[in-house]
């Protein structure tokens, strides 16, 4: 890479910072919606618990299963931003190391290290990929069980 063009000396600089910051913006609202899943499951427990014979029952036994499935999902998923969060960092931290190296003249080192910090960059977009991928599943679940809901109380409602 040309180091005396701006772009390029700024696109290093800027771009894992941008990358761990949707790193951590990922992390911090997944670790919220995994709150939500688990509050609902908590609800939809104590209703069972009160109530397991009722008409309800089935029903939100059904949502049960979905707000664990969910939960699993985004465990999942935080699981993967944590990952890019670490593989950012550890790609910056290789790089500096790399990059304090290449006056002393150690190709031997140099270039393992460039090597070794593309793959640990690689890996952590990889990472926030599949996280993203488990996010849209999650979402597809949730979407699901409105629409269950919304399709029931229709039913109940008389027409208009």
């Amino acid at each position: 890479m040309e180091t005396t063009n701006p772009f390029a000396v700024l696109s290093l600089i800027v771009a894992p910072a941008i990358l761990t910051n949707a790193a951590s913006v990922l992390t911090m609202s997944t670790s919220n919606r995994l709150a939500r899943a688990v509050d609902r499951a908590r609800e939809l427990s104590k209703q069972l618990e009160a109530d397991s014979t009722g008409p309800e029952a089935p029903r939100r036994m059904t949502e049960l299963s979905v707000a664990e499935q969910r939960a699993l999902l985004l465990l999942r998923a935080l699981r993967g931003f944590y990952f890019a969060l670490g593989g950012f960092a550890s790609a910056a931290l290789i790089s500096l190391l790399g990059a304090v190296l290449v006056p002393f003249e150690a190709p031997v080192l140099v270039g393992p290290l460039e090597i070794l910090g593309v793959v640990a960059g690689l890996a952590a977009v990889a990472a926030i990929v599949h996280g993203c991928a488990l996010l849209l599943r999650e979402t597809r679940l949730a979407v699901m069980v409105l629409t269950d809901r919304v399709t029931r109380l229709r039913a109940r409602l008389p027409p208009d």
